[in-house]
């Protein structure tokens, strides 16, 4: 046992291994079996396990990278910003890709009248008392493709200047460092309010 675990990849894939067996137990006993209430189930599934892997390390980026860099001696920096910060954004960006694609395939498998309330704030079908729900749940999932979008858009474009994989002189490197910085708090300042509407809407309204 402590062979498998100490591998990480073997370990990883042993703990999807299992978990697609429960899926599949879980497909065997839904009322529907396995139809579409299946399927919005199994891409929650993936939609909650990316979206932990990227908030997980937005929070290890802003919560522990950020703020002890500064603090760490100049000749040991380089093992953060050549190994373990490109290794972490690898994670960081596609994680990001598949909570989102995840999260439009749940959207949408719930129906197209679903997915447009959602995206339209509750306003497709017109203002409406009842529709409240669906404007929270829309500014849930438009700070999430905001927040993708600054993942692709700004932090990791900047961070591979930052990070010297895109060679810029120092000024540049620099700027690119703080822009980058910036993205991520802003990602950060987003998170916890996407968070609460995920969390809410799907427990107050499933």
């Amino acid at each position: 046992m402590a062979k498998l675990l100490s591998n990480f990849r073997t370990t990883f894939l042993l703990s999807i291994v299992l978990a697609g067996v429960m899926i599949f137990a879980f497909g065997r006993i839904a009322p529907g079996g396995f139809d579409l209430g299946f399927a919005q189930a199994a891409f929650r599934w993936v939609h909650v396990v990316a979206g932990i892997l990227w908030i997980g390390l937005l929070y290890y980026f802003n919560f522990v990278q950020i703020r002890v860099m500064p603090s760490i001696p100049a000749e040991l920096k380089p093992a953060v910003s050549k190994h373990i910060a490109p290794e972490a954004l690898f994670w960081f960006r596609w994680s990001a890709l598949v909570t989102v694609l995840a999260g439009i395939a749940v959207l949408f498998t719930r129906g197209h009248v679903y997915a447009v309330e959602v995206l339209s704030f509750g306003l497709a079908g017109g203002l409406n008392a009842g529709d409240q729900q669906f404007t929270l749940m829309g500014i849930g999932v438009w700070l999430a493709i905001v927040m993708f979008l600054n993942v692709w858009g700004l932090i990791w474009p900047n961070q591979k200047r930052a990070l010297g994989i895109i060679a810029v002189d120092d000024d540049k490197k620099a700027r690119a460092a703080r822009i980058a910085m910036l993205g991520s708090r802003t990602n950060l300042l987003l998170s916890l309010p996407m968070l609460t509407s995920m969390a809410m809407y799907q427990t107050l309204f499933g």
